[in-house]
């Protein structure tokens, strides 16, 4: 548990980092590149706001899962980590890869029905493997929490 804690702090740093870079991505990079985008290629200009609403959403689901993992740190230091208030963060990021992987469904049956080229296809279809992968695995996760948290209940009962 010392080396967990010893990582805490490290990763809180590159939290706020991630947490940071997300949002000029959300404010200037991604708007401004859809722009531009819209400028230069004025028949696809229609997906200039969809497009910006999509990515927007996709990083406000990153940063739905940085803020839920900030907290579980939180849970991690005080050493709470095994009780029930650990499932709702963790349910948080299941809910938010959820509602990502959702809209990323969404965007490949639209490109894959208006794609001229396969490659973009695959590339989101892979994109959607993974982040179902994750998010099955994130729920295996949450079950080995509430099996632990349940045995550390036990435990604490006994002594």
């Amino acid at each position: 548990m010392v080396a967990a804690h010893r990582a805490v702090l490290p990763l809180r740093f590159l939290l706020v980092v991630l947490f940071g870079v997300l949002v000029l991505f959300q404010t200037l990079s991604l708007p401004g590149q859809f722009a531009h985008m819209a400028r230069e290629d004025p028949e696809l200009a229609y997906l200039r706001w969809p497009a910006t609403g999509v990515a927007v959403f996709w990083v406000l689901c990153v940063q739905v899962v940085i803020v839920s993992t900030w907290k579980l740190l939180t849970l991690v230091k005080t050493d709470r980590i095994f009780s029930e208030d650990s499932l709702v963060w963790v349910d948080a990021i299941v809910w938010a890869i959820a509602a990502g992987g959702v809209v990323l469904v969404g965007v490949l049956g639209y490109v894959g029905f208006n794609a001229d080229d396969p490659g973009l296809p695959l590339l989101l279809f892979l994109l959607t493997v993974g982040v179902t992968v994750v998010g099955l695995l994130v729920v295996v996760l949450r079950a080995l929490l509430r099996q632990a948290s349940a045995l550390r209940a036990d435990l604490d009962s006994v002594i």
